[in-house]
């Protein structure tokens, strides 16, 4: 009999898995090798229904995408609230992505560590894929590395003429110093 565990903080990570390893798996013999993108080709366009669905859920501040020098795949993503991770996580588009991602494991209660009210909260979902090459017959998972984990900002820090987080998330005594370059 299998083993289940129980993974509640899982947020955006089945979809994440299962992008990421399309995108591998379809780069596989393609020029760029392993681990580099095909030629003309855009390695987070695979996210964009994973993205599209997180957009549309009522409370995500923005997400931004990242390929990291190490080969991780990031989803940064800004909620208002708890509720609105929640609401995530219970989302049509991240459910589909947990069943065919992690059929065997029992879900918990996401975030049931964090009080409500509790936000703006950072969603960071990072995966590394195994180097194909590197497997054997099969029998070795594609994911080398999964990670999903949860920030609040802290007051203070500077801007000059943009910030990476969404300008809808509040950040006590942040500092704008656009327009001070003169």
């Amino acid at each position: 009999m299998k083993k289940q565990h129980t993974f509640a903080g899982v947020g955006l990570v089945g979809a994440l898995t299962l992008a990421v390893a399309g995108v591998t798996l379809a780069q596989q013999g393609r020029p760029g090798g392993p681990g580099q993108p095909p030629q003309g080709a855009n390695p987070m366009a695979a996210l964009d229904g994973l993205v599209r669905g997180l957009e549309a859920t009522p409370g995500c501040l923005g997400d931004e995408l990242a390929l990291t020098q190490s080969g991780k795949s990031v989803i940064f993503a800004w909620f208002t609230d708890k509720k609105a991770v929640v609401d995530w996580y219970y989302s049509p588009t991240h459910q589909r992505s947990m069943e065919m991602m992690f059929q065997n494991v029992e879900q918990g209660v996401p975030l049931e560590h964090v009080e409500d009210g509790t936000g703006p909260i950072m969603v960071i979902a990072s995966l590394t894929m195994r180097d194909p090459s590197q497997m054997q017959g099969g029998e070795q998972s594609p994911i080398s590395q999964i990670a999903i984990e949860m920030y609040e900002p802290l007051p203070g820090g500077i801007h000059l003429n943009g910030r990476f987080a969404p300008v809808d998330v509040q950040v006590p005594h942040l500092t704008d110093a656009s327009g001070l370059e003169d």
